[in-house]
Protein backbone atom coordinates (compact mmCIF):
# COMPACT_ATOMS: atom_id res chain seq x y z
CA UNK A 1 0.00 0.00 0.00
CA UNK A 2 1.07 3.37 -0.76
CA UNK A 3 1.72 6.45 1.73
CA UNK A 4 3.03 9.62 1.51
CA UNK A 5 6.37 10.55 3.17
CA UNK A 6 4.88 12.59 5.55
CA UNK A 7 2.98 9.55 7.31
CA UNK A 8 5.83 7.70 7.91
CA UNK A 9 6.01 6.26 11.20
CA UNK A 10 8.17 4.67 13.15
CA UNK A 11 7.34 0.57 13.29
CA UNK A 12 6.23 0.91 9.32
CA UNK A 13 7.90 -1.86 7.05
CA UNK A 14 9.32 -0.05 3.70
CA UNK A 15 9.67 -1.56 0.41
CA UNK A 16 12.56 0.63 -0.28
CA UNK A 17 15.67 0.68 -2.96
CA UNK A 18 14.63 -2.97 -3.58
CA UNK A 19 15.03 -3.90 0.25
CA UNK A 20 12.68 -4.02 2.86
CA UNK A 21 13.72 -1.75 5.49
CA UNK A 22 12.03 -0.95 9.22
CA UNK A 23 11.33 2.51 10.15
CA UNK A 24 13.48 3.00 13.75
CA UNK A 25 13.31 6.54 13.70
CA UNK A 26 10.84 10.08 11.92
CA UNK A 27 11.83 13.82 12.04
CA UNK A 28 9.23 16.12 10.26
CA UNK A 29 11.40 19.21 9.76
CA UNK A 30 10.68 22.37 7.98
CA UNK A 31 13.04 24.44 6.80
CA UNK A 32 12.77 28.06 7.14
CA UNK A 33 13.89 27.95 2.95
CA UNK A 34 12.22 25.08 0.87
CA UNK A 35 9.75 22.21 1.35
CA UNK A 36 8.77 20.36 4.66
CA UNK A 37 10.01 17.04 4.70
CA UNK A 38 10.32 13.70 7.12
CA UNK A 39 14.11 12.79 7.74
CA UNK A 40 13.86 9.01 8.33
CA UNK A 41 16.35 6.19 9.91
CA UNK A 42 15.47 3.09 8.70
CA UNK A 43 16.97 -0.34 9.22
CA UNK A 44 17.25 -3.27 6.67
CA UNK A 45 15.34 -6.61 7.86
CA UNK A 46 17.74 -8.41 6.08
CA UNK A 47 21.01 -7.78 6.33
CA UNK A 48 20.60 -4.65 9.83
CA UNK A 49 22.17 -2.16 7.41
CA UNK A 50 21.26 1.20 8.45
CA UNK A 51 20.07 4.20 6.40
CA UNK A 52 19.10 8.11 6.90
CA UNK A 53 16.77 9.28 3.62
CA UNK A 54 14.69 12.38 3.36
CA UNK A 55 11.46 11.69 1.76
CA UNK A 56 9.20 14.98 0.57
CA UNK A 57 5.47 14.94 1.53
CA UNK A 58 4.36 14.39 -2.30
CA UNK A 59 6.90 11.78 -2.63
CA UNK A 60 5.11 7.73 -1.66
CA UNK A 61 6.75 4.83 -0.45
CA UNK A 62 5.44 1.15 -0.72
CA UNK A 63 4.58 0.20 3.07
CA UNK A 64 4.79 -3.33 3.37
CA UNK A 65 2.49 -5.24 6.01
CA UNK A 66 4.79 -8.67 7.42
CA UNK A 67 3.04 -11.58 8.14
CA UNK A 68 2.62 -13.18 12.19
CA UNK A 69 2.80 -17.21 12.23
CA UNK A 70 2.89 -19.08 15.20
CA UNK A 71 5.47 -21.72 15.20
CA UNK A 72 6.06 -24.37 17.16
CA UNK A 73 10.04 -25.34 17.91
CA UNK A 74 10.69 -29.07 17.10
CA UNK A 75 14.24 -29.78 17.29
CA UNK A 76 18.02 -28.96 16.05
CA UNK A 77 19.12 -31.12 12.93
CA UNK A 78 22.57 -30.19 11.79
CA UNK A 79 22.96 -26.80 11.31
CA UNK A 80 19.09 -26.54 10.84
CA UNK A 81 16.50 -25.90 13.21
CA UNK A 82 12.90 -27.62 12.64
CA UNK A 83 9.78 -25.56 13.40
CA UNK A 84 5.76 -26.38 12.94
CA UNK A 85 3.00 -23.96 11.67
CA UNK A 86 0.40 -24.69 14.50
CA UNK A 87 -2.43 -24.20 12.18
CA UNK A 88 -1.82 -26.41 8.86
CA UNK A 89 1.69 -28.27 11.09
CA UNK A 90 3.71 -27.69 8.10
CA UNK A 91 7.34 -27.75 8.47
CA UNK A 92 9.19 -25.10 8.41
CA UNK A 93 13.69 -24.94 8.68
CA UNK A 94 15.30 -21.98 9.58
CA UNK A 95 19.46 -21.71 9.98
CA UNK A 96 20.58 -21.30 13.49
CA UNK A 97 22.27 -18.27 12.16
CA UNK A 98 18.45 -16.63 11.53
CA UNK A 99 17.84 -16.94 15.19
CA UNK A 100 21.30 -16.38 16.22
CA UNK A 101 22.57 -16.04 19.95
CA UNK A 102 19.22 -16.58 21.45
CA UNK A 103 18.98 -19.90 19.70
CA UNK A 104 19.79 -21.52 22.99
CA UNK A 105 16.84 -20.77 24.96
CA UNK A 106 15.06 -23.12 22.18
CA UNK A 107 12.99 -25.21 24.03
CA UNK A 108 11.11 -27.97 22.87
CA UNK A 109 7.59 -27.31 22.34
CA UNK A 110 8.56 -23.60 22.74
CA UNK A 111 5.91 -21.30 20.62
CA UNK A 112 7.64 -18.38 18.44
CA UNK A 113 6.52 -15.86 16.05
CA UNK A 114 8.16 -15.96 12.64
CA UNK A 115 7.78 -12.67 11.09
CA UNK A 116 7.24 -13.45 6.57
CA UNK A 117 7.13 -11.51 3.54
CA UNK A 118 5.40 -13.28 0.72
CA UNK A 119 5.80 -16.56 2.18
CA UNK A 120 9.74 -15.95 2.94
CA UNK A 121 10.95 -15.86 7.18
CA UNK A 122 12.52 -12.59 7.38
CA UNK A 123 12.68 -12.44 11.70
CA UNK A 124 11.77 -14.25 14.83
CA UNK A 125 10.59 -13.65 18.11
CA UNK A 126 10.78 -15.98 21.17
CA UNK A 127 9.29 -15.57 24.62
CA UNK A 128 10.57 -12.64 26.69
CA UNK A 129 11.21 -14.32 29.91
CA UNK A 130 12.02 -18.31 30.22
CA UNK A 131 12.58 -20.32 33.02
CA UNK A 132 16.14 -22.33 33.05
CA UNK A 133 17.83 -24.56 35.94
CA UNK A 134 21.19 -22.68 37.27
CA UNK A 135 23.96 -25.61 36.16
CA UNK A 136 26.75 -23.85 37.92
CA UNK A 137 27.26 -20.88 40.47
CA UNK A 138 30.08 -19.30 42.56
CA UNK A 139 29.54 -19.94 46.30
CA UNK A 140 28.42 -17.08 48.24
CA UNK A 141 31.07 -14.94 49.80
CA UNK A 142 30.66 -14.60 53.54
CA UNK A 143 29.50 -10.60 54.30
CA UNK A 144 28.49 -9.88 50.28
CA UNK A 145 24.83 -8.83 50.76
CA UNK A 146 22.53 -8.99 47.79
CA UNK A 147 22.72 -5.75 46.68
CA UNK A 148 26.19 -5.00 46.71
CA UNK A 149 27.09 -7.19 43.79
CA UNK A 150 26.29 -9.79 41.20
CA UNK A 151 28.28 -12.85 40.37
CA UNK A 152 28.59 -15.40 37.24
CA UNK A 153 26.59 -18.31 36.96
CA UNK A 154 25.72 -20.92 33.88
CA UNK A 155 22.43 -21.97 33.20
CA UNK A 156 21.63 -25.51 32.04
CA UNK A 157 21.81 -24.35 28.23
CA UNK A 158 25.56 -23.13 28.63
CA UNK A 159 24.58 -19.12 28.69
CA UNK A 160 26.08 -17.17 31.04
CA UNK A 161 24.75 -14.66 33.09
CA UNK A 162 24.89 -12.59 36.39
CA UNK A 163 22.76 -13.59 39.42
CA UNK A 164 22.48 -12.04 42.86
CA UNK A 165 24.39 -14.03 45.12
CA UNK A 166 21.94 -15.57 46.98
CA UNK A 167 21.02 -17.74 43.96
CA UNK A 168 22.61 -21.43 43.97
CA UNK A 169 23.36 -24.35 41.60
CA UNK A 170 19.99 -26.72 41.11
CA UNK A 171 17.83 -23.47 41.60
CA UNK A 172 15.48 -21.84 38.76
CA UNK A 173 15.72 -18.88 37.66
CA UNK A 174 13.57 -16.56 34.98
CA UNK A 175 15.79 -14.93 32.04
CA UNK A 176 15.12 -12.16 30.07
CA UNK A 177 15.88 -13.66 26.28
CA UNK A 178 16.38 -10.47 24.99
CA UNK A 179 18.67 -8.96 27.34
CA UNK A 180 19.96 -11.77 28.81
CA UNK A 181 19.72 -10.75 32.08
CA UNK A 182 17.99 -12.58 35.32
CA UNK A 183 14.69 -11.22 35.75
CA UNK A 184 13.52 -13.46 39.41
CA UNK A 185 13.36 -16.69 40.88
CA UNK A 186 11.30 -19.06 39.21
CA UNK A 187 7.92 -19.85 41.57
Amino acid sequence: MKINGNEIRPGNVLEHNGGLWAVVKTNAVKPGKGGAFNQVEMKNLIDGTKLNERFRASETVERVRLEQKDFQFLYEEGEMLVFMDTESYEQLELLKEFVGDRRAFLQDGMMVTVELYEEKPIGISLPDQVTLEIAEADPVVKGQTAASSYKPAVLENGVRVMVPPFISSGEKIVVDTNELTYLRRAD
